[in-house]
């Protein structure tokens, strides 16, 4: 059984693992985000995701990446928080979190057989797909937010 704490990677050892997946003809996905606070439309986003292929690559916002996104009280969770409740998950099998506000060079490095992403991004929008061999858009979840969440706890 493969711990959770394995399944996070730096670059040089997510490029070493893709090597190796490569060697072994699996078709490799990705998706991405920051995945702050984990629910339901994340579960379903990487069931869906992982179901595309033999192997699950998740790009993670860091906490810097998501305060400038989100705002300044994001993260809720750390990114090392958020990055091993990801990788617990069955559909995850590796988890590489990004500092840039874009996984632009993460998925350069992974160069994804099919990447993954929101059905709220149009096509022209979504980073990296010159270096995917294929882009697929997923219909969310409705009313499923992190945002939503929060707004709620503190109501």
């Amino acid at each position: 059984m493969i711990k959770a704490k394995n399944k996070i990677l730096g670059c040089r050892a997510l490029a070493k693992r893709l090597q190796t997946w490569r060697s072994e003809g699996k078709k490799i996905v990705f998706t991405n985000g920051c995945f702050d606070i984990l629910h339901a439309g994340h579960v379903s986003v990487l069931e869906f995701s992982r179901a595309k292929g033999d192997v699950l690559i998740v790009g993670l916002n860091s906490d810097a990446s998501v305060k400038r996104l989100k705002g300044p009280s994001r993260p809720v969770n750390t990114q090392a928080d958020r990055a091993l409740v990801l990788a617990a998950l069955q559909a995850v099998d590796a988890v590489c979190i990004f500092e840039e506000d874009t996984p632009y060079n993460l998925i350069k490095l992974v160069r994804p057989d099919v990447l993954v992403k929101g059905g709220d991004y149009k096509p022209a929008e979504i980073v990296g797909r010159e270096f995917a061999k294929k882009v697929v858009r997923f219909a969310l979840l409705k009313g499923r937010s992190t945002t939503n969440i929060i707004k709620k706890v503190q109501k």
